[in-house]
Protein backbone atom coordinates (compact mmCIF):
# COMPACT_ATOMS: atom_id res chain seq x y z
CA UNK A 1 0.00 0.00 0.00
CA UNK A 2 2.82 2.38 0.91
CA UNK A 3 4.73 1.46 -2.25
CA UNK A 4 1.61 2.00 -4.35
CA UNK A 5 0.98 5.43 -2.78
CA UNK A 6 4.63 6.42 -3.27
CA UNK A 7 4.43 5.38 -6.92
CA UNK A 8 1.28 7.47 -7.46
CA UNK A 9 2.98 10.48 -5.84
CA UNK A 10 6.00 10.13 -8.14
CA UNK A 11 3.82 9.81 -11.24
CA UNK A 12 1.70 12.82 -10.25
CA UNK A 13 4.83 14.85 -9.59
CA UNK A 14 6.18 14.11 -13.07
CA UNK A 15 2.79 14.81 -14.64
CA UNK A 16 2.60 18.11 -12.77
CA UNK A 17 6.04 19.21 -13.98
CA UNK A 18 5.26 18.40 -17.62
CA UNK A 19 1.74 19.88 -17.63
CA UNK A 20 2.80 23.11 -15.93
CA UNK A 21 5.87 23.47 -18.16
CA UNK A 22 3.55 23.37 -21.18
CA UNK A 23 1.08 25.70 -19.49
CA UNK A 24 3.82 28.24 -18.76
CA UNK A 25 4.69 28.20 -22.46
CA UNK A 26 1.16 28.55 -23.79
CA UNK A 27 -0.58 30.62 -21.11
CA UNK A 28 -2.91 27.88 -19.91
CA UNK A 29 -3.92 24.27 -20.28
CA UNK A 30 -2.24 22.60 -17.29
CA UNK A 31 -5.48 20.78 -16.57
CA UNK A 32 -5.31 19.10 -19.97
CA UNK A 33 -2.78 16.62 -18.54
CA UNK A 34 -2.96 17.06 -14.77
CA UNK A 35 -6.73 16.72 -14.40
CA UNK A 36 -7.02 13.40 -16.32
CA UNK A 37 -4.10 12.06 -14.26
CA UNK A 38 -6.00 12.75 -11.03
CA UNK A 39 -9.08 11.08 -12.50
CA UNK A 40 -6.94 8.09 -13.49
CA UNK A 41 -6.00 7.62 -9.83
CA UNK A 42 -9.66 7.23 -8.95
CA UNK A 43 -10.71 10.70 -7.80
CA UNK A 44 -14.28 11.80 -8.61
CA UNK A 45 -14.35 14.69 -11.07
CA UNK A 46 -15.33 17.33 -8.49
CA UNK A 47 -12.49 16.31 -6.15
CA UNK A 48 -9.98 16.07 -9.00
CA UNK A 49 -10.93 19.55 -10.24
CA UNK A 50 -10.72 21.09 -6.75
CA UNK A 51 -7.32 19.48 -6.10
CA UNK A 52 -5.99 20.64 -9.47
CA UNK A 53 -7.27 24.17 -8.86
CA UNK A 54 -5.42 24.53 -5.56
CA UNK A 55 -2.21 23.19 -7.08
CA UNK A 56 -2.52 25.48 -10.11
CA UNK A 57 -1.91 28.53 -7.90
CA UNK A 58 1.68 27.33 -7.52
CA UNK A 59 2.13 27.56 -11.29
CA UNK A 60 1.82 31.33 -11.05
CA UNK A 61 4.36 31.41 -8.22
CA UNK A 62 6.89 29.39 -10.19
CA UNK A 63 6.35 31.31 -13.42
CA UNK A 64 6.50 34.72 -11.73
CA UNK A 65 10.21 34.46 -10.86
CA UNK A 66 11.66 34.61 -14.42
CA UNK A 67 9.13 37.23 -15.59
CA UNK A 68 9.53 39.51 -12.59
CA UNK A 69 13.30 39.24 -12.92
CA UNK A 70 12.93 40.56 -16.48
CA UNK A 71 10.51 43.34 -15.40
CA UNK A 72 7.86 42.02 -17.79
CA UNK A 73 4.74 43.44 -16.14
CA UNK A 74 3.36 46.98 -16.33
CA UNK A 75 1.37 48.36 -13.42
CA UNK A 76 -1.56 49.58 -15.54
CA UNK A 77 -2.21 46.12 -17.01
CA UNK A 78 -1.73 44.46 -13.61
CA UNK A 79 -4.32 46.79 -12.11
CA UNK A 80 -6.75 46.27 -15.02
CA UNK A 81 -6.62 42.46 -14.85
CA UNK A 82 -7.07 42.35 -11.08
CA UNK A 83 -9.77 45.01 -10.74
CA UNK A 84 -11.78 43.78 -13.74
CA UNK A 85 -11.31 40.05 -13.33
CA UNK A 86 -11.63 39.38 -9.61
CA UNK A 87 -15.28 40.57 -9.32
CA UNK A 88 -16.07 38.27 -12.25
CA UNK A 89 -14.34 35.35 -10.51
CA UNK A 90 -16.35 35.95 -7.33
CA UNK A 91 -19.62 36.19 -9.24
CA UNK A 92 -18.76 33.06 -11.21
CA UNK A 93 -17.89 31.11 -8.07
CA UNK A 94 -21.26 32.05 -6.58
CA UNK A 95 -23.11 31.17 -9.79
CA UNK A 96 -21.45 27.75 -9.91
CA UNK A 97 -23.45 26.70 -6.89
CA UNK A 98 -26.82 27.53 -8.44
CA UNK A 99 -26.42 27.11 -12.22
CA UNK A 100 -25.76 23.98 -14.35
CA UNK A 101 -22.34 23.88 -15.99
CA UNK A 102 -22.77 21.45 -18.91
CA UNK A 103 -23.97 24.10 -21.36
CA UNK A 104 -21.24 26.55 -20.36
CA UNK A 105 -18.59 23.83 -20.56
CA UNK A 106 -19.72 23.04 -24.11
CA UNK A 107 -19.68 26.72 -25.02
CA UNK A 108 -16.24 27.19 -23.46
CA UNK A 109 -14.94 24.18 -25.41
CA UNK A 110 -16.24 25.58 -28.69
CA UNK A 111 -14.85 29.04 -27.96
CA UNK A 112 -11.45 27.55 -27.07
CA UNK A 113 -11.38 25.78 -30.43
CA UNK A 114 -12.22 29.13 -32.03
CA UNK A 115 -9.19 30.62 -30.22
CA UNK A 116 -6.95 28.01 -31.79
CA UNK A 117 -8.27 28.59 -35.31
CA UNK A 118 -8.27 32.37 -34.81
CA UNK A 119 -4.57 32.27 -33.95
CA UNK A 120 -3.80 29.93 -36.84
CA UNK A 121 -5.56 32.22 -39.33
CA UNK A 122 -3.83 35.36 -37.99
CA UNK A 123 -0.21 34.70 -38.90
CA UNK A 124 1.11 37.90 -37.31
CA UNK A 125 -0.87 37.67 -34.11
CA UNK A 126 1.29 38.45 -31.10
CA UNK A 127 4.31 39.43 -33.21
CA UNK A 128 3.71 43.14 -33.78
CA UNK A 129 5.98 45.64 -32.03
CA UNK A 130 3.57 48.52 -32.64
CA UNK A 131 1.79 49.84 -29.56
CA UNK A 132 -1.83 50.95 -29.63
CA UNK A 133 -2.88 54.21 -28.06
CA UNK A 134 -4.61 52.97 -24.91
CA UNK A 135 -7.68 55.19 -24.81
CA UNK A 136 -10.64 54.99 -22.46
CA UNK A 137 -12.75 53.00 -24.91
CA UNK A 138 -10.09 50.33 -25.34
CA UNK A 139 -9.63 50.13 -21.56
CA UNK A 140 -13.41 49.77 -21.11
CA UNK A 141 -13.61 46.99 -23.71
CA UNK A 142 -10.60 45.27 -22.16
CA UNK A 143 -12.11 45.51 -18.68
CA UNK A 144 -15.47 44.11 -19.78
CA UNK A 145 -13.81 41.16 -21.51
CA UNK A 146 -11.66 40.41 -18.46
CA UNK A 147 -14.72 40.55 -16.21
CA UNK A 148 -16.50 38.00 -18.42
CA UNK A 149 -13.45 35.73 -18.57
CA UNK A 150 -13.13 36.05 -14.79
CA UNK A 151 -16.75 34.94 -14.47
CA UNK A 152 -16.01 31.85 -16.56
CA UNK A 153 -12.92 31.19 -14.43
CA UNK A 154 -14.92 31.22 -11.21
CA UNK A 155 -17.88 29.37 -12.74
CA UNK A 156 -16.07 26.54 -14.53
CA UNK A 157 -12.78 26.54 -12.57
CA UNK A 158 -10.59 25.63 -15.55
CA UNK A 159 -9.70 26.41 -19.15
CA UNK A 160 -9.88 30.23 -19.11
CA UNK A 161 -6.21 31.24 -18.93
CA UNK A 162 -5.93 30.87 -22.70
CA UNK A 163 -8.71 33.44 -23.10
CA UNK A 164 -6.88 36.02 -21.00
CA UNK A 165 -3.77 35.50 -23.11
CA UNK A 166 -5.52 35.99 -26.43
CA UNK A 167 -7.61 38.88 -25.07
CA UNK A 168 -4.54 40.83 -23.95
CA UNK A 169 -2.91 40.20 -27.32
CA UNK A 170 -5.97 41.25 -29.33
CA UNK A 171 -7.01 44.31 -27.34
CA UNK A 172 -3.62 45.68 -26.30
CA UNK A 173 -1.39 44.24 -29.06
CA UNK A 174 0.98 42.49 -26.64
CA UNK A 175 3.34 39.74 -27.74
CA UNK A 176 2.52 36.15 -26.82
CA UNK A 177 5.32 35.95 -24.26
CA UNK A 178 4.25 39.17 -22.50
CA UNK A 179 0.54 38.29 -22.52
CA UNK A 180 1.33 34.84 -21.12
CA UNK A 181 3.29 36.46 -18.28
CA UNK A 182 0.19 38.41 -17.19
CA UNK A 183 -1.95 35.28 -17.43
CA UNK A 184 0.40 33.03 -15.47
CA UNK A 185 1.06 35.46 -12.64
CA UNK A 186 -2.23 37.33 -12.21
CA UNK A 187 -4.69 34.64 -13.25
CA UNK A 188 -2.57 31.86 -11.81
CA UNK A 189 -2.01 33.40 -8.39
CA UNK A 190 -4.93 35.78 -7.80
CA UNK A 191 -7.87 34.52 -9.88
CA UNK A 192 -7.11 30.85 -9.24
CA UNK A 193 -6.29 31.62 -5.62
CA UNK A 194 -9.82 32.90 -5.07
CA UNK A 195 -11.23 29.82 -6.79
CA UNK A 196 -9.01 27.58 -4.68
CA UNK A 197 -10.24 29.19 -1.45
CA UNK A 198 -13.83 28.75 -2.58
CA UNK A 199 -13.29 25.08 -3.43
CA UNK A 200 -11.38 24.41 -0.22
CA UNK A 201 -14.43 25.48 1.79
CA UNK A 202 -16.46 22.76 0.08
CA UNK A 203 -14.16 20.05 1.42
CA UNK A 204 -13.53 18.54 -2.02
CA UNK A 205 -9.73 18.80 -2.00
CA UNK A 206 -7.58 15.67 -1.65
CA UNK A 207 -4.83 17.19 0.48
CA UNK A 208 -2.41 14.25 0.31
CA UNK A 209 -1.75 15.05 -3.36
CA UNK A 210 -1.33 18.80 -2.88
CA UNK A 211 2.37 18.94 -1.80
CA UNK A 212 3.68 16.96 -4.79
CA UNK A 213 1.40 18.82 -7.21
CA UNK A 214 2.53 22.17 -5.84
CA UNK A 215 6.19 21.17 -6.13
CA UNK A 216 5.64 20.04 -9.71
CA UNK A 217 3.74 23.24 -10.53
CA UNK A 218 6.52 25.46 -9.20
CA UNK A 219 9.26 23.53 -11.02
CA UNK A 220 7.30 23.22 -14.27
CA UNK A 221 6.14 26.84 -14.14
CA UNK A 222 9.62 28.19 -13.48
CA UNK A 223 11.32 26.29 -16.29
CA UNK A 224 8.42 26.80 -18.70
CA UNK A 225 8.47 30.56 -18.11
CA UNK A 226 12.26 30.67 -18.42
CA UNK A 227 12.07 28.75 -21.70
CA UNK A 228 9.38 31.08 -23.07
CA UNK A 229 11.67 34.07 -22.53
CA UNK A 230 14.34 32.65 -24.83
CA UNK A 231 11.98 31.46 -27.58
CA UNK A 232 10.48 33.71 -30.25
CA UNK A 233 6.77 34.52 -30.56
CA UNK A 234 6.28 32.17 -33.52
CA UNK A 235 7.27 29.13 -31.47
CA UNK A 236 5.08 30.17 -28.51
CA UNK A 237 2.19 30.88 -30.89
CA UNK A 238 2.33 27.33 -32.26
CA UNK A 239 2.37 25.89 -28.72
CA UNK A 240 -0.63 28.09 -27.84
CA UNK A 241 -2.56 26.86 -30.90
CA UNK A 242 -1.89 23.20 -30.13
CA UNK A 243 -2.77 23.52 -26.45
CA UNK A 244 -5.93 25.57 -27.05
CA UNK A 245 -7.11 23.04 -29.65
CA UNK A 246 -6.57 20.13 -27.26
CA UNK A 247 -8.18 21.98 -24.34
CA UNK A 248 -11.22 22.74 -26.50
CA UNK A 249 -11.60 19.08 -27.44
CA UNK A 250 -11.17 17.96 -23.81
CA UNK A 251 -13.83 20.41 -22.61
CA UNK A 252 -16.31 19.13 -25.21
CA UNK A 253 -15.61 15.56 -24.16
CA UNK A 254 -16.13 16.53 -20.52
CA UNK A 255 -19.45 18.22 -21.35
CA UNK A 256 -20.89 15.20 -23.15
CA UNK A 257 -19.69 12.45 -20.80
Amino acid sequence: MVASDTFSQIILGLVSIVSNFISALSGGGAGLIQLPALLFFGLPFSKALATHKVASVALGLGASIPHLRNHTLQRNFVFLILVSGIPGVLLGAYSASILPSDFSTTLLGLLTLVLSFYSINNKKLGESRRRYSIGYLRILIGAFGLFFIGFLNGYLSSGTGLFVTIWMITIFNLSFSIAIAYTLILVGIFWNGIGAISLSLSGSIIWKYIPILILGSIIGGYFGASFSLIKDSKFIKVVFEIVSFLVGISLLIKAFL
